[in-house]
């Protein structure tokens, strides 16, 4: 069902946006990446959602641990980072937000954003009630076997692709890639074959 007071909103955000050691270790990563497959590099992209359903606005995002206040954020899962068992300390931990009247802190370097992917009420309330159940792999690890590294990008793509919200003409800006997120688009078709989408409330 269409209407006009939900709507689900991509954000294409340059990696490493506002932080230069992201910045910098992703450009190596890409360079090594673009070398082994012999091809030119590209423009790496974090991506992240805003919902809307009527006055309620929601940011999702996958992120660092900033400290241990995460429902001040609206956290509803975590993972360990690189290696799962230093995932007991906060460095080496990621959170997923579905932050109400949250904010993404670098969407005014967004490119080509944002990208509006449906206005239908019923798969903007399916995102928000699905998030919670997301698998929760080691970030950088490819513990899923879908051949990609689990990440950010991975977040979105599986709650879009679990929502039933066609994916298929949604690319990175033109020049870019978004590591992770076939992994995660892929992880969302095994479950959402196991486990359709049921009516949201």
């Amino acid at each position: 069902m269409s209407d006009g007071s939900a709507s689900v909103d991509l954000y294409w955000i340059p990696l490493g946006a506002g932080a230069h050691v992201v910045r910098v270790s992703g450009r190596v990563f890409e360079f090594l990446v673009a070398l082994f497959q012999r091809r030119a590099r590209c423009d790496l992209y974090h991506s992240a959602l805003e919902i809307r359903l009527g006055e309620d606005r929601f940011v999702i995002e996958q992120t660092p641990v900033p400290d241990l206040h995460g429902e001040r954020r609206g956290v509803v899962a975590s993972g360990p980072v690189g290696i799962r068992w230093a995932g007991r300390f906060r460095l080496f931990r990621y959170e997923i937000r579905c932050w109400r009247d949250g904010r993404i802190p670098d969407a005014d370097e967004a490119i080509g954003s944002p990208v509006r992917l449906t206005g239908d009420l019923d798969a903007a309330r399916r995102i928000v009630d699905l998030l919670p159940s997301i698998p929760t792999p080691t970030w950088g690890r490819d513990e899923l076997d879908t051949g990609e590294m689990w990440n950010s990008n991975s977040v979105i793509s599986w709650v879009l692709t679990r929502s039933a919200i066609e994916l298929a003409s949604v690319h990175a800006p033109s020049g870019g890639r978004a590591p992770g997120w076939d992994a995660g688009h892929s992880v969302g078709k095994r479950d959402l074959e196991v486990r359709p989408p049921a009516q949201s409330r």
